[in-house]
């Protein structure tokens, strides 16, 4: 038998193998440009643009890579599309574009550290023991209990370890927050953990919520401890530093919104124009805020002293003193599958009793070394380590685990899938999903629908890896998708979710939101997010965009590999009233084999006759946005007086196969003043370009001006295009910069 200490050897060295990788291969890269050093006395301090917000939190080891040089350095800031970083070198006074990487193996250097210290504490080693060895008899009384709820609260009682089997929907958050609220009432000391800030915030809240209702809420029992706080936590109730502070002084508060929105305009005039002026500003404004954060964490302190029910991220718990000194009644873990077992180990070294709650039929922890020690307890969760999930296949339960079983989220016509193929008739639904759902059902698009399968076969090849992260993209799903939250908004949806599995997509579905619906984000909750950010969530509509099509020859390993029937889960069960499923279906069937999970829900909707087909593009697309307009592809009209309004330059895109048409030739020949640039492996002289880029273009696009984007026309030769026609017209320049930058074409 496994002894604790051997455990925690194991432990570091899995987590000192993961920490080399991501030190010498790092995971995590994005492209930053328009770099401007700000300062050189004791650092170099360079500002960066940067296409996307990247929420790197301050004072974090980063590397930057520019040609051949590479540098490690720290954030000095990162908020908006601008990020400070101070380097150990210089590069120079300007920097035209470079990768940044990010990885977050301090946090694990932090959680090795307190593993050393657990080594010496004997305490700390038998609750370790009892969790990944729990074999002891339950000792809870089975004849008292009366609800979900109660029997929670005995098992939590009388055994050291309890394991919380949550499928999505089956009231996990509000059982949790009833027993924290519980224990709270007994006056014990509440510690609850997460591996993200949304599951914290999600969790406090509804225990919050409950509290209040009960008239048992006294500010400063409960505590959101952390940064990155959700709004609408912050809104709830004084139970984050920065609301106590606002009520315990007011000055200290006030003082730091200024200097924050200081910053904020000074970050913006910095996108737009540069001086050492501007430079030396920043600098000293950011001094400021850093002496303004050390009286706020003084006031911090107090907060967590004084409180009974702490709310935090494992993260956060691992690097903090005031958190890993102390000594709880009861330790919480939600969204237990997503966190690494030393992670759920150290979770449960910090009070007398410990709830490992989580579904291990989601998402796992993500690592990535492929040494054999990572694999083994950095890549699977405590379910499974523990010997759990065992139970689970032999078809019994083991006497610590405790199933939650009757979903209350999804519409019956979403959870038939996951409740047959992913929890096997274990987990069914509560009678009000059949009522309670109707409402979102009703709403367009397709109407009285609750789920969809919209089938992308045949409109074109547009798929494709982005340059700096190889991460699939498909712009004309995005598109697609796009037009299906414009057309739920205006149908009165006001809680939408798109999810993808990968993070290029994501990210391009945000700047789409960014750009063109920032009004509409103000008065609705839509979200755009990798499915792995997106665990833990929930929204009246989801869209889930899988991406993968021609001309890749195959599908990702994403949507095919080991781990794709919990991701695919994720994707579908964050979903209320309305799911619909974007796929290429003609491609899937070619590359997906027919036992992946997948293949089976595209056969699933298919059987349930819920796929909406190519054909029928004209019966949902009701409602234009200004700047994303669909036409019939061969109305050549439109796109031919864009070219011939073209002021200056128009871009042109010819992948290897296609044959540009006759009335195309002389419609580009014909152009009055702008250059002409064709991206094309082949030569097209007859074309008169004025430049050509010679690579294989994924995909037949148009672009006039840099800002206006024209895809979808069947060009003679092109693959995977049938009727039919549809094109569509974008006219957005950050797309239109991202796209060119994706080519190389300055």
């Amino acid at each position: 038998m496994t002894t604790t200490l051997t455990y925690i050897k194991e432990w570091q060295q899995a987590l000192q193998k993961e920490i080399a990788h991501l030190k010498k291969y790092g995971s995590n890269k994005f492209k930053v440009t328009n770099g401007r050093l700000l300062a050189n006395d004791d650092s170099f301090t360079y500002y960066f643009d940067t296409a996307f917000s990247l929420k790197i939190p301050i004072g974090a080891s980063v590397r930057l890579e520019w040609g051949q040089v590479r540098q490690s350095g720290r954030v000095v800031s990162s908020e908006g599309r601008g990020v400070m970083i101070a380097l150990e070198q210089s590069f120079g006074d300007l920097i035209h574009e470079a990768l940044l990487y990010h990885d977050p193996w301090e946090l694990l250097e932090q959680l090795i550290q307190r593993f050393d210290e657990i080594k010496g504490r004997k305490q700390k080693r038998i609750r370790i023991k009892k969790l990944m060895d729990p074999s002891m008899p339950a000792k809870h009384p089975v004849d008292k209990i009366k609800s979900n709820v109660h029997e929670l609260l005995l098992r939590s009682k009388y055994n050291p370890v309890t394991f919380v089997w949550g499928p999505p929907g089956t009231g996990k958050t509000y059982t949790l927050a009833r027993v924290a609220a519980n224990k709270y009432f007994q006056e014990k000391r509440v510690l609850i953990l997460s591996h993200s800030n949304q599951a914290v915030d999600v969790l406090l809240s509804e225990v919050t919520t409950f509290i209040k209702k009960k008239e048992h809420f006294h500010e400063g029992d409960i505590l959101r401890y952390g940064s990155n706080i959700s709004e609408g936590l912050t809104s709830q109730a004084a139970i984050s530093t920065s609301q106590l502070i606002k009520k315990q002084d007011p000055a200290l508060a006030k003082n730091k919104e200024i200097l924050v929105e200081e910053r904020t305009k000074m970050k913006s005039d910095l996108a737009h124009s540069f001086s050492k002026r501007d430079s030396n500003n920043l600098i000293e404004l950011e001094t400021k805020i850093a002496r303004l954060l050390e009286k706020i964490h003084k006031w911090e302190l107090q907060f967590l002293k004084d409180a009974y029910i702490i709310g935090t991220t494992l993260a956060k718990a691992a690097s903090d003193p005031s958190i890993y000194e102390k000594d709880f009644d009861i330790v919480i873990l939600d969204e237990a599958s997503m966190a690494y077992v030393p992670q759920a180990a150290f979770a449960a070294t910090l009070g007398k009793r410990v709830i490992i709650s989580g579904d291990f039929k989601q998402l796992p922890p993500i690592a990535s070394s492929r040494d054999l020690l990572v694999t083994k307890w950095l890549k699977e969760d405590i379910f499974h380590k523990s010997g759990v999930v065992d139970f689970v296949k032999e078809g019994k339960l083991h006497p610590h685990l405790f199933l939650l079983k009757e979903q209350r989220r999804m519409h019956p016509e979403i959870s038939s899938f996951t409740n047959r193929y992913i929890y096997h008739s274990l987990v069914g639904d509560h009678e009000s999903v059949f009522t309670n759902r109707n409402r979102i059902v009703e709403l367009p698009p397709f109407p009285h629908r609750a789920a969809i399968l919209l089938d992308s076969s045949y409109m074109g090849a547009h798929c494709m890896t982005e340059k700096s992260s190889n991460s699939r993209m498909n712009l004309w799903q995005a598109l697609l998708s796009f037009q299906l939250i414009h057309e739920a908004y205006l149908g009165g949806a006001r809680s939408i979710g798109y999810v993808t599995p990968y993070r290029a997509q994501a990210n391009i579905m945000e700047m789409l939101l960014d750009d063109l619906y920032e009004k509409e984000r103000s008065t609705a909750d839509i979200i755009s997010a990798t499915v792995h950010r997106f665990q833990g969530s929930e929204r009246d509509v989801m869209i889930f965009d899988t991406v993968d099509s021609e001309p890749l020859e195959r599908a990702g390993m994403l949507l095919t590999g080991r781990e794709s029937e919990r991701l695919i889960n994720v994707a579908i069960t964050r979903t209320k009233g309305k799911f619909i499923h974007i796929s290429n279906t003609s491609f899937i069937r070619r590359h997906v084999y027919q036992g992946k999970i997948l293949r089976q829900l595209v056969e699933h909707q298919e059987k349930q006759k819920q796929t909406v087909r190519t054909k029928e593009i004209g019966s949902w697309i009701h409602n234009q946005h200004p700047r994303l307009y669909w036409i019939h592809a061969l109305r050549l009209g439109p796109v031919f007086r864009d070219i011939e309004l073209a002021r200056s330059s128009i871009v042109i895109s010819l992948p290897g196969q296609a044959m540009l048409p006759d009335e195309w030739k002389e419609q580009l020949k014909s152009r009055k003043k702008a250059k002409l640039i064709v991206i094309s492996e082949k030569h097209w002289k007859d074309l008169q370009p004025n430049r050509r880029v010679q690579i294989n273009a994924s995909f037949p696009f148009v672009m006039i001006d840099h800002r206006l984007l024209w895809l979808g026309f069947p060009l003679e030769g092109t693959t995977g295009v049938r009727p039919p026609y549809i094109a569509a017209r974008l006219h957005s320049e950050r797309v239109c910069e991202y796209l060119l930058n994706q080519f190389n074409v300055e």
